[in-house]
């Protein structure tokens, strides 16, 4: 099972996507914004709470 930076194990969730948004995520992956789609995934989740947990 993968492992985060902090040695955190890390459990397969799987989504359903708009066409569209796949591609937008697989451009930033193939300019090298993020070295894959789970990374772009995890970043864009971590953002969305941060931003969530600072408007409670």
């Amino acid at each position: 099972m993968p492992r985060s930076v902090n040695n955190e194990r890390m459990v397969l969730v799987s989504v359903h996507l708009p066409r569209r948004v796949l591609e937008e995520l697989d451009a930033l992956v193939r300019s090298g914004v993020y070295p894959s789609r789970s990374e772009a995934v995890r970043e864009a989740l971590r953002r969305f709470i941060e931003a969530y947990a600072a408007r409670a």
